[in-house]
């Protein structure tokens, strides 16, 4: 393949990834959207593979084969419930890979370049393993959280903050002395120890974040690992790798600053770590009153007295694949004229976008699944609010108590509705650790037990 195709199927791939972005920003277009990044990714596979720079053909096949051979197994394995934590640690794979590629770009970089264009190169290579060592330990944490494996509660070492800065600082001045340098051993030394901290400011970096603001984290996360796969093109010379990890880099911190503003968070701290954090934490005892219980068939009872309900799904929801009867009760009470919405916290799971996914996969319309800002002000004039699996995003401490972890976040304020029904196992915190004054509320009463077996119990009842 010559050189002049390799860039137009480059040019071919970059604009199919754009349309691929524009058919995501939509749940009508969304497959779409997906067919074209996967048409685009083809295109620029084969141009990449059997370009004219392009050796040991039969290596890249094999692990093409392997990779995708191991691709395939998780995207069949892999329920929607565990998808943040893929997702998550996808991006880790693309930080060890820029780290990877700019050491090895530093090491088998072509001699006798011009001063100006060595310094250049020795920039980005600098750069490029600093991203991608960030990105790495970074998406590991928030495996770890999202997993399990790790408390989802802040690292609050003293003074982080400042730590945090004298990473960047004595990085900065490493970088410095890299690109002056004329000795070989104190460039490898100057590489090797920023990489080192590169690695211990990621880790760090996340985990003095809290749990409740996880899904703003994996957003970030995918920014980082846009602009680590740009470093990786700059130092491969790849101008479609530049392209796509820009696109990637500067959507995913879009995102994130959409969402950061819909949880009245400050952009700089998501990047500086640990916002949300300098508070108290609640714990499990802190009961603020007496909850009352209500039964499965009592709650069939009162949708159907009910001329308008709203269903706000959280993450309870996807662990108990209950969005199949949800979708299922939904199409009984509009089929009893009963009007029937949903409304989406803008973190709700743990993934932006979420419980989208999830209705869309039952065929939830998506003309009654709305943001919060489009609900927020309807809960007033709505009979019975069903909460199946939130906590977090419909706990009104957010706006009532300046001490919470979560203060300053806006919620769902389902508290207003005339009744609320909140599905749960138990009266235990959510994700941020904090108890929820909502479930001790005079309209609030509880449904015990797991999701989608009350929620299938309703339909029953209906």
């Amino acid at each position: 393949m010559s050189g002049g195709l390799v860039t137009a199927a480059y040019i071919v791939a970059a604009i199919l990834f754009i349309c691929s972005l524009a058919g995501l920003s939509k749940h009508e277009t969304s497959k779409q959207g997906n067919i074209f990044g996967m048409s685009g990714m083809a295109i620029a596979l084969l141009a990449t593979i059997f370009g004219p720079n392009t050796g040991n053909v039969a290596w890249i096949l094999l692990a093409m084969v392997i990779g995708g051979a191991i691709g395939l197994r998780l995207a069949k394995k892999v329920e929607m419930t565990e998808m943040p934590e893929l997702v998550a640690i996808l991006h880790s794979f693309v930080g060890l890979a820029a780290v990877l590629v700019g050491f090895n770009s530093y090491i088998d970089h072509a001699p006798g370049l011009a001063p100006v264009m060595e310094n250049i190169h020795l920039t980005e290579v600098f750069l490029g393993i600093f991203i991608g060592a960030v990105t790495f330990t970074g998406s590991l944490v928030a495996f770890g959280k999202l997993r399990g494996k790790i408390s989802s509660s802040a690292l609050m070492l003293p003074h982080r903050h400042k730590m945090n800065l004298a990473a960047l600082v004595v990085s900065f001045l490493l970088m410095l002395w890299f690109v002056q340098t004329d000795s070989t051993g104190a460039q490898v030394f100057a590489l090797l120890l920023m990489t080192l901290i590169a690695l211990v400011f990621g880790w760090h970096l996340v985990a003095s974040i809290g749990g409740a603001d996880m899904p703003v984290v994996v957003s970030m996360l995918n920014s980082y690992s846009g602009w680590a796969a740009a470093a990786a093109g700059f130092m491969l010379s790849n101008d479609l790798l530049i392209v796509t990890g820009a696109l990637v880099g500067s959507s995913g911190a879009i995102l994130s600053y959409i969402m950061c503003k819909a949880m009245n968070r400050s952009f700089i701290s998501v990047i500086a770590g640990g916002f949300g954090t300098d508070v108290s934490v609640g714990g499990e005892s802190d009961e603020v009153g007496e909850h009352r219980e209500i039964t499965v068939e009592e709650t069939a009872e009162m949708l159907k007295a009910s001329s308008s309900v709203v269903i706000t799904p959280g993450y309870g929801m996807a662990v108990a694949q209950a969005q199949y009867p949800v979708a299922e009760i939904t199409e009984k009470l509009r089929a009893r004229g009963i009007k029937v919405r949903f409304g989406i916290h803008p973190v709700a799971g743990r993934l932006p976008g979420h419980m989208n996914v999830l209705l869309a996969e039952a065929k939830v319309p998506y003309d009654v699944v709305l943001e919060m800002d489009e609900i927020n002000d309807d809960f007033s004039d709505t009979d019975t609010v069903l909460v199946i699996g939130a906590n977090d995003t419909v706990n009104p401490a957010a706006l009532e108590d300046p001490r919470s972890p979560i203060a300053g976040m806006p919620v769902l304020e389902v508290w207003k509705a005339q009744n609320v029904i909140v599905f749960k196992r138990s009266m235990s915190t959510g994700y941020a650790g904090v108890q929820n004054p909502l479930f001790f509320k005079d309209n609030t009463q509880m449904l015990f037990g797991d999701a989608k077996a009350s929620v299938e119990g309703i339909l029953r009842a209906l």
